[in-house]
């Protein structure tokens, strides 16, 4: 039987990851995100690796093929009957054509929740998180709400125009997000 997929998109500081490690605690599933095969692949060096830093470093998406590239390989490892949570995956118009044409394909049951937060609510998570994390991205942060404006707002159009797209207002406690997903999910 098929196990279904589980996206999340959003905002940088929606709460995507905190939600898909409140999903995984519970669940078991593991979490792919699409920077932690891009730090690899930065791991292994080399001119593509290289490349990578450097575009990780200013802030900016990675073009849509790297990130594809990541979210394929990781598609084509998941057995039918096993799930998955993909955080962060699909930010621009054409990853998320990807993902809808391979879901369709594979036949695979998915969830994509896309958690909508305003922009000040962002701002003040990514301070709350500087003050206990290092997360080099946070420090670009009007870039990288640049960059969800100009790639992953129309990302998350198409998917709404397609009918994929479960959207969740993240502008709520966490344990309440949390809630709502797992009634979706029906866990």
């Amino acid at each position: 039987m098929k196990k279904p997929i589980v996206f999340f998109i959003g905002k940088p500081g929606s709460g995507k990851g905190t939600q898909a490690k409140l999903l995984a605690d519970i669940t078991g599933w593991p979490v792919v995100g699409t920077s932690g095969g891009m730090r690899e692949l930065v791991a292994e060096g080399g001119t593509v690796g290289h490349k990578i830093r450097e575009t990780m470093d200013t802030g900016l998406l990675m073009p849509y093929w790297v990130a594809s590239y990541i979210y394929l390989k990781t598609l084509f490892g998941i057995k039918e009957d096993s799930n998955v949570i993909f955080d962060g995956t699909s930010r621009t118009p054409p990853e998320a054509e990807i993902v809808a044409e391979s879901l369709k394909w594979f036949g695979r049951p998915y969830y994509l929740f896309c958690l909508n937060v305003p922009d000040e609510e962002v701002h003040k998570r990514i301070g709350i998180r500087k003050e206990t994390k290092v997360r080099k991205d946070d420090e670009f942060i009007g870039k990288r709400l640049e960059e969800y404006y100009a790639n992953t707002e129309r990302a998350i159009d198409f998917y709404r125009k397609t009918g994929m797209l479960t959207e969740i207002d993240g502008h709520r406690p966490i344990e309440v997000v949390a809630a709502e997903i797992k009634n979706i999910l029906k866990l």
